[in-house]
């Protein structure tokens, strides 16, 4: 059964960079865009596992620091030609308050 978390408020979480959450499910780095979209996805890069958390915030994309896999935001996959995806988790914003779905 899953429901709704609070973790932050959108301030908390770095425009154009991101907030690892700790879950059952291993770490969840949460992003902000510059037009403060808020996504979540688990930490880990499809190719390597690098943290994602650490990566490049670009649009919707986050860049791995590892080796420069772009991953989109809205569904954790990898871009051509690149193959790959990481799971995303839900996530909600609400008076500028952030809400993952666990």
């Amino acid at each position: 059964m899953s429901h709704w978390v609070k973790i932050s408020t959108l301030e908390e979480i770095p425009s154009l960079g991101s907030r690892v959450v700790q879950s059952r499910q291993g770490d969840i780095a949460v992003f902000r865009t510059a037009e403060d979209k808020v996504f979540a996805l688990h930490d880990k890069c499809p190719h390597k596992g690098g943290p994602l958390s650490q990566g490049i915030v670009h649009g919707e994309k986050v860049t791995c620091p590892l080796h420069g896999w772009n991953i989109g935001l809205s569904d954790g996959h990898a871009t051509s030609p690149d193959v790959g995806s990481t799971p995303c988790i839900e996530v909600k914003l609400e008076a500028g308050e952030v809400f993952l779905k666990l």
